[in-house]
């Protein structure tokens, strides 16, 4: 499973998930011939994987403009890299991802009201940070995470996540109050199905979070092919009008989209922008290490990340 994904067989054709549609036209040509680094194989599905520009081909729905990664690494060799991957650095950032998740959190409270002891269900926890921020908000939080090293080391951490996918997880039905979805859903093979599987685990009246990027944003048209979020483990881009049709097509009722933004650490943060300008990454660099903040996290916001908040009706 860690060959190329040019070799024959490990790719495949695939129709619009928001509409059926096989029509499509090229947003973004294929730049994987340009890869030294082995992006192709399973460190590509990395977190924290700095393989900005680095993707098969990016095309738009013909019919109602949905993007998407076409062709694309086949199902289970999705799947294969999610439950194999490691990540590290991903460790080093805790504690900015812990101050996101608090502010992510306070946001969702807003719809959901108090924990009060409810249970929710973070799909994609990884090594289950945000699990941890909303036991300690007061929910009965759970986790679902195909990476064996991301569960075990939560598991290890005392925290319930369970390795896995939502077809093979098992909850029964109407067994959460909330669930969340952070950075998850453009990676996922068929997004509208696993919308599908969250509504029917959601108790009527129950409240979902979907954050995502927002390909339709000022900052991602200005940056163009050079937008950061175009990379391998990216197979499905959405706008807020697209975010909002595949969750309205679920079942949902669509609150709010709204920008929201992140914490990093600026050490983090030039790592992110060094495959743009090495200069400036180090020039960056120096002035945190200097100034002492290069251990601090930053509030960075573009406005090309959103977050859904929708309810499955009563």
């Amino acid at each position: 499973m860690t060959s190329s994904l040019h070799d024959d067989g490990l790719m495949e054709h695939v129709p619009c998930n928001l509409c059926g549609a096989t029509e499509y036209t090229l947003r973004f040509p294929d730049t994987r011939m340009h890869s030294v680094n082995g992006s192709e194989q399973w460190t590509a599905f990395r977190c924290t994987h700095p393989g900005y520009g680095i993707h098969p081909p990016i095309v738009a729905c013909s019919r109602c403009g949905h993007i998407y990664t076409n062709p694309r690494p086949r199902y289970d060799v999705i799947q294969h890299n999610y439950e194999i991957v490691e990540d590290p650095l991903y460790l080093q950032e805790r504690g900015a991802r812990k101050i996101t998740f608090r502010h992510h959190l306070k946001n969702f409270q807003r719809y959901t009201g108090p924990a009060d002891g409810r249970r929710l269900l973070d799909v994609g926890a990884y090594i289950g940070v945000f699990v941890e921020t909303a036991i300690e908000a007061g929910w009965d939080a759970w986790g679902l995470e195909p990476s064996l090293w991301a569960v075990n080391y939560a598991t290890e951490h005392g925290l319930s996540v369970v390795q896995g996918t939502l077809e093979d997880a098992r909850f029964p039905p109407e067994s959460f109050d909330a669930l969340t979805m952070w950075d998850v859903i453009e990676h996922l093979a068929d997004p509208l199905g696993q919308l599908e599987h969250c509504y029917r685990l959601l108790k009527p009246g129950g409240w979902i979070a979907v954050h995502t990027m927002d390909i339709e944003s000022l900052f991602a048209r200005l940056m163009g092919s050079r937008w950061p979020w175009l990379m391998e483990m990216h197979i499905h881009y959405f706008s807020r009008r697209t975010l909002g049709e595949v969750l309205e097509k679920a079942g949902f009722r669509v609150v709010r989209i709204r920008p929201e933004g992140r914490f990093l650490r600026l050490r983090y943060l030039t790592t992110r922008l060094r495959p743009y300008s090495a200069f400036l990454a180090d020039v960056v660099d120096g002035l945190g290490r200097v100034t002492g903040l290069d251990k601090v996290p930053l509030p960075v916001n573009f406005g090309d990340l959103v977050t859904a908040y929708a309810r499955r009706p009563d």
